[in-house]
């Protein structure tokens, strides 16, 4: 099974452009106005702008309000939402859009709760757990955690970079894997360089299995 690769937390376009040529699947934007990472809307439209075809854009929230969700989605063209706090299914579920549950992970069974309650979703992301921040720690967890049995695609993010990436993918055998601090120069602004050998990292370990 190919694993794929979402770099979130883009601001720039021309960061965006760099990894869609280095082959990344999705691109996601953060709009939760307390990260470092956070994008206007107007910004976000221009990254979505210089992103080729094929690529999907993913748009974060935490704990949004139901009418800053539609306000985004009128402005930006999205193909998936990624909720990152504390959301139901109900409210994931009524946006008629594609979504994704992320979860910090304390204890296996966060893992196998989380499958069971979100199970409309498009996918189920795993992420270190931090009492202060809903993801975008840079910090990873006990992988040992996460189930073989996995009803929903499952995507690993937490503290990821290239020299531990290729371990991830070969341990955990993960649908994707999401990417921030791990290729960035400082918080918001991606490092070219580091974009380039995280996904070559990932794409080596493809071509083995």
């Amino acid at each position: 099974m190919k694993t794929r690769v979402k770099i979130c937390g883009i601001s720039r376009p021309e960061d965006a452009r760099v990894a869609a040529y280095e082959g990344v699947d999705a691109i996601g934007l953060v709009f939760y106005e307390p990260s470092p990472r956070a994008i206007s809307l107007s910004a976000a439209a221009k990254v979505v702008a210089a992103i080729p075809a094929f690529v999907s854009v993913v748009g974060l929230f935490v704990n949004p309000d139901a009418a800053f969700v539609e306000e985004v989605l009128d402005r930006v063209p999205l193909d998936l939402l990624q909720f990152h706090g504390d959301e139901s299914p109900e409210f994931c579920d009524q946006f008629n859009r594609r979504w994704l549950k992320a979860i910090r992970v304390q204890q296996a069974e966060d893992i196998q709760e989380a499958f069971r309650r979100y199970r409309r979703a498009s996918g189920l992301l795993v992420d270190a757990y931090d009492p202060q921040q809903y993801g975008g720690t840079g910090q990873c967890f006990d992988w040992s955690m996460i189930p073989e049995d996995r009803p929903l695609p499952l995507i690993l993010a937490g503290g990821l970079n290239s020299d531990n990436v290729a371990r991830a993918v070969e341990q955990v055998r993960p649908w994707a894997v999401d990417v921030s601090g791990g290729v960035e120069v400082r918080k918001g602004v991606k490092d070219q360089k580091r974009m380039t050998e995280f996904l070559k990292e990932v794409q080596r370990v493809n071509k083995t299995h």
